[in-house]
């Protein structure tokens, strides 16, 4: 088998992967993704679309966002230049989880990438300037689909450890989840 370390968080299916890097006095290479690897891990998506989004300050706040059935995606999401708090936030209505959420600090010193199943919506937050994160999905865009979670919603409560972030005018549209048409269930999204 692979060597690659898997960390299950306290919400079921959401983990924290992190890939074998091999160093010398020229730097490293590790494989981000492997099929086969992930496969020998009984993690078998099939991703469709690569996401790269660079944000310019400290404080920006990205989410909570989802694509609703019958197309939601799986992510695998990393930070490859600076720093972010990651958000997984369970929103399949039927789950004993549902609204809670977990955060994972993802750096490109730390190395760590999160495994957001579908049914969960996902978030971050920059806790420096100039940070980079990338993501695949495995299922491509919809902009119909396409759903997002006010990023102060009570009911979620997400401790983002600043009162006053950076905030884009989609996001600040965006509806609480009791006004939201999220359509997630255990069943349609494991």
């Amino acid at each position: 088998m692979a060597n690659l370390k898997i960390t299950e968080l306290e919400l079921p299916g959401v983990k924290i992967i992190e890939p074998t890097y091999f160093e010398d006095f020229r730097g490293y290479y590790c494989e981000t993704y492997s099929k086969r690897t992930m496969s020998e891990y009984g993690l078998n998506p099939e991703f469709v679309q690569d996401n790269h989004s660079l944000s310019l300050k400290k404080g920006i706040i990205r989410g909570i966002h989802f694509q609703n059935n019958p197309k939601p995606q799986l992510k695998l999401v990393r930070c490859t230049r600076g720093r972010v708090m990651d958000y997984a936030v369970d929103l399949r209505k039927d789950s004993p989880n549902f609204k809670k959420w977990v955060a994972v600090e993802l750096s490109a010193e730390n190395r760590k990438q999160i495994w957001i199943p579908s049914g969960f919506g996902h978030a971050f937050i920059t806790l420096e300037d100039n940070c980079e994160v990338q993501y695949k999905v495995d299922e491509l865009y919809y902009p119909e689909l396409d759903r997002a979670i006010a990023w102060n919603d009570p009911d979620i409560a997400i401790d983002w450890g600043t009162d006053s972030p950076v905030i884009s005018v989609k996001d600040t549209k965006a509806p609480t989840l009791a006004e939201s048409d999220v359509n997630f269930t255990m069943e349609e999204n494991k």
